[in-house]
């Protein structure tokens, strides 16, 4: 052969080997799109479960032994979110899968479903997953604890596991494991015994005195601020505890470096109610922490004196909304007439909304009934339904005073102002509001948020639950008069206080989620494929009048409602909304169109509920209750374990904490943005 010949030769095997090549390739391609369709479609029809709460056995049979262990674990999360008991066999089951990840969720799972069934089989895998010890505290009983105990009696506590069990503890309420807790307040490690620490601080026991007291001279900020969350003049005083030892102790760490720990520090000192007192937390007030100084003037509004007064009056002339807002309203709760002089300047001349409200919270703690009455007649909703909250505190339950005017704001424009109204009118049912309330409800059905619905139906449950000719009343008024509630909100509330609306509607689930499977694979191909990969969810920044606070999204742990969040940032939803609420280390919170707290994006959320832990700087969906997540978020300032498996992580901040810590209520959100 020549050699031209044998170089065409090669030519040809080569081109026939990169053809075969290719088409291999295009086969690969192919076969794991498919893989990829299958994954999505598994994925979507476990949304579609979860969001309309209904478990489907042959689903979750098929997905729970998904070959894909991310397909394992979202099944596992699905079951334990819609709360059907028909899962708890799976879900032990499922504890054994060959997947760590899959494991954890299936133990947190059974935590949400809380079924002593389960404990046998929790218990068992509680030595190698944290997610397991969470579950069996969740659960709780005798055997709960027990089990609890044990594991902490046994081996090292500075396990991840051992630090779990101390750290959740405290849901075991009176059957807690307190001598256990007291021995490991003193542990060597650091996270070991901030977390007994802070069981102890949650469960308020006169055993736990001592050891919260002698915690605040730890090293570490972290147990200092969890020993000063348990402390109050009520807890010492049941143990004997001199007040002023008590004091002098807390009193260094109103000068601690850590700005935490000086907010614990004034919350603490305030128990105490004692005016002699105040001239202890007089200087934070001038604290360069935005949010340390408006703390110190809760504590000074709470001790009152003269002192007090005087430096809350010189506070209402500051700059900052929240300074200003906290001074008006400490100054009425240390002095009344002070506090009523302040809110009338307010009042005079006031065109921006929020500082008439501030002004009906002044008059609320000042005790000033009458001139409340006067603000229901505000122009804006907001303020009216601010002096009518203040009014429900303000007038005793036994009281049916505020009857009359409240029949008359079920026909309020707001929505807000008539949920309160019915709220008022729940406390003494009466047959005669059955067409009010009836009225009330169906003209509920315009507005952006369910809150007036759901008040109209309580207050109807309240006089139906007078039995007899009420109860008869209600049914043919209401029941017969109104159609199938169409959010499921209503028709929950009625399956648990209206059983004669329950038998009409028909039962809660399914939920009519307004989305179609094809909705919900559009959300696991664009969030949950990208995150089975190992992709980092979408980031958003929030630009604050502090500075950037960037977060990451957790679109494996919450899609439906890190897609929800994502919808409204393109929409520019929160751009130019305010941060209408901020409790001192603890959250900051915004999301509402209103400012006021009320406000929504008119739809709701079903809880995501998952195992991500609340440290600092994550990112919650704020609730009025389960499942009426929308557009209200919250970021928390320090770690709140009690906030864990309750409600939904949907983020966490990388970026920007700085300017988180130094965020004040009242302060805009210039603009949120991918």
């Amino acid at each position: 052969m020549s050699s031209t010949c044998s170089s065409r030769f090669r030519i040809r095997c080569a081109s026939r080997a990169l053809a075969l090549s290719l088409a291999a390739l295009s086969l690969c391609g192919r076969a794991a799109a498919q893989r990829d369709q299958g994954v999505v479609d598994a994925l979507a029809r476990l949304l579609a479960a979860a969001d309309t709460r209904v478990y489907d056995t042959a689903l979750f049979r098929e997905t729970l032994h998904h070959p894909d262990p991310f397909v394992r674990r979202q099944a596992a999360l699905a079951a334990g979110r819609i709360g059907d008991v028909q899962a708890v066999d799976p879900l032990v089951a499922a504890l054994g899968d060959s997947g760590p990840a899959v494991q954890a969720a299936a133990a947190f799972a059974l935590g949400l479903l809380k079924q002593p069934r389960a404990l046998a089989a929790l218990v068992a895998f509680a030595p190698v997953q944290t997610e397991a010890v969470s579950a069996i505290a969740k659960t709780g009983g005798d055997d709960a604890a027990a089990a609890l105990g044990d594991l902490l009696e046994s081996g090292e506590t500075t396990t991840p596991v051992r630090r779990a069990a101390l750290l959740d503890a405290w849901r075991l309420g009176a059957r807690a494991p307190i001598a256990v807790l007291l021995a490991h307040a003193r542990n060597a490690d650091r996270v070991a015994r901030r977390n007994a620490i802070y069981a102890l601080a949650r469960l308020r026991t006169a055993h736990g005195v001592a050891a919260l007291v002698a915690a605040l001279a730890d090293s570490e900020a972290s147990v200092r601020a969890a020993a000063l969350r348990g402390l109050s003049r009520v807890l010492t005083d049941s143990v004997q505890l001199s007040p002023l030892d008590v004091v002098r102790r807390i009193r260094p760490l109103l000068g601690d470096g850590d700005w935490h720990v000086r907010v614990n520090a004034l919350r603490a000192l305030a128990t105490f109610h004692d005016s002699t007192l105040a001239a202890l937390a007089l200087p934070l007030a001038a604290d360069p922490d935005l949010n340390v100084a408006v703390q110190a003037e809760t504590t000074l509004g709470v001790l009152g004196g003269v002192r007090a007064v005087a430096a809350l009056q010189a506070g209402l002339a500051s700059a900052t909304f929240a300074l200003r807002r906290q001074a008006a309203i400490a100054l009425a709760q240390a002095d009344s007439s002070a506090g009523v002089a302040a809110a009338t300047t307010l009042l005079t001349g006031a065109a921006d909304w929020r500082w008439r409200s501030v002004a009906a919270e002044a008059l609320g703690a000042a005790r000033d009934r009458g001139r409340l009455e006067a603000e229901l007649a505000d122009s804006d909703g907001r303020v009216a339904v601010q002096a009518l909250q203040a009014l429900q505190r303000l007038v005793p339950d036994s009281d049916s005073s505020l009857s009359t005017r409240a029949r008359s704001l079920l026909r309020h424009r707001d929505a807000a102002v008539r949920s309160v109204a019915a709220d008022l009118l729940a406390r003494h049912p009466v047959v005669d509001d059955v067409d009010r309330l009836a009225d009330a409800y169906l003209r509920a059905a315009a507005d952006t948020f369910n809150d007036a619905r759901l008040s109209a139906v309580a207050a109807l449950a309240a006089i139906a639950g007078m039995g007899g000719d009420a109860r008869a009343a209600v049914a043919t008024r209401f029941v017969a008069r109104v159609p199938r509630a169409d959010d499921y909100l209503v028709r929950r509330l009625a399956a648990e206080k209206l059983p004669d609306a329950a038998a009409r509607w028909g039962p809660m689930a399914p939920i009519a989620a307004g989305r179609t499977l094809a909705d919900y694979r559009v959300v696991a191909r664009r969030y949950l494929l990208p995150a089975r990969r190992g992709r980092p969810g979408p980031r958003v920044t929030i630009e604050t009048e502090r500075g950037p606070v960037v977060v990451q999204l957790l679109p494996e742990e919450a899609p439906l409602t890190v897609a929800a969040f994502l919808s409204l940032v393109d929409q520019r939803y929160f751009d130019g909304s305010s941060w209408h609420r901020v409790v001192p280390n603890f959250v900051v919170q915004d999301g509402d169109p209103r400012g006021d707290g009320w406000g929504g994006p008119g739809f709701a959320l079903r809880d995501e509920v998952n195992p991500v832990r609340y440290e600092t700087g994550t990112v919650g969906m704020a609730l009025s209750g389960p499942d009426t997540g929308g557009s209200q978020f919250f970021i928390t300032h320090s770690p709140e374990p009690h906030l864990d498996g309750t409600y939904t992580v949907f983020g966490h901040v990388v970026e920007g904490l700085g300017a988180l810590d130094a965020i004040g209520q009242g302060e805009r959100i210039r603009s949120i943005h991918r």
